[in-house]
């Protein structure tokens, strides 16, 4: 088996013992796969433009890596190494569309995946006022109470709220004004519930029920509790066709219930978290994730 040299990158800010964990696992299952992962923070690495070129320089002294394993939302760090030559996974394209949930919906619904009936806030810029009511009267319009605003960005269900009345609406809209977000159908048949599949490739390689009893949101970091689950084939085949699309190589696709059990999208994330995975399933998806940059590498 050729020996590989990876970089592990991940943002600098957060060094929190729950990423520190996650980011040394990836690092000794890739010993157990022949491959040398180092640990590059985000902020180790200067992005620079020499008026009419790129180039990359490092804080330490790391060796130049046969791929990049992207675990950071640094969009812009992405691009810059995939310009110079560097093989990401995931890929800067896809973690900027899995990052922004308003692209996610744009890119899966162009494609025959059913997301749930969304409206785009229209951007504004800080400062200015809404002369009027219109956007909230067509909201009532279209989407029944109580309903989901979503923040663009956001992580671990936090940035998701539920909405019960017009109060309710403008209020929260009002908070949000100049921040992306969207407004969202509530999928009741699917309250406090949701699939999480971990795929890689073309294959899903671990999943999990999670369900809450007090919330909405079915998220673990909100309290709710995971389960043992074997998704149907009408829901591993649209996970596998959602991360695919959106052109990950390894993804957590978070499907909710609706009528009859009919599967639908509610996020795909390019940077899922390994540890619930495990805890619930015993599977270790990191040893899936470095088997598929094997082979990727080794058939270029």
């Amino acid at each position: 088996m050729k020996h590989l040299n990876g970089w592990l990158i991940y943002n600098g800010s957060l060094q929190s013992e729950k990423f520190n964990e996650i980011h040394t696992w990836y690092k000794r299952t890739a010993e157990t796969k022949n491959i040398t992962l180092e640990l590059v923070k985000n902020s180790e690495l200067f992005s620079i433009i020499n008026q009419d070129s790129l180039s990359i320089q490092t804080e330490g002294a790391y060796v130049q890596p046969d791929f990049v394993l992207f675990l950071d939302k640094d969009i812009r760090l992405a691009k810059h190494l995939e310009a110079l030559g560097y093989k990401l996974f995931n890929s800067a394209a896809a973690i900027e569309a899995c990052d922004d949930k308003m692209i996610t919906y744009q890119i899966l619904s162009q494609h025959g995946i059913k997301v749930p009936k969304s409206i785009f806030s229209p951007m504004m810029f800080t400062g200015t006022k809404e002369q009027n009511n219109n956007f909230v009267d067509m909201v009532e319009k279209e989407l029944d109470y109580p309903l989901v605003i979503k923040e663009a960005f956001g992580s671990f269900g936090e940035q998701v709220y539920l909405v019960n009345n017009r109060k309710e609406l403008i209020a929260k809209r009002k908070e949000l004004l100049y921040i992306p977000h969207l407004y969202q159908e509530f999928i009741e048949t699917s309250r406090g519930k949701d699939v999480r599949v971990h795929v890689v490739g073309d294959q899903i390689v671990a999943s999990m029920l999670r369900v809450s009893e007090h919330d909405f949101r079915a998220n673990v970091t909100n309290g709710g509790k995971m389960h043992s689950y074997h998704p149907s084939e009408s829901f591993i085949e649209l996970a596998i066709k959602a991360s695919n699309i959106i052109g990950t190589d390894f993804s957590g696709v978070d499907l909710m219930f609706g009528e009859n059990d009919e599967p639908i999208i509610c996020e795909v994330n390019s940077n899922a978290h390994i540890k619930n995975i495990y805890d619930c399933s015993g599977i270790d998806v990191t040893a899936y994730i470095f088997d598929y940059i094997r082979r990727k590498i080794e058939h270029e």
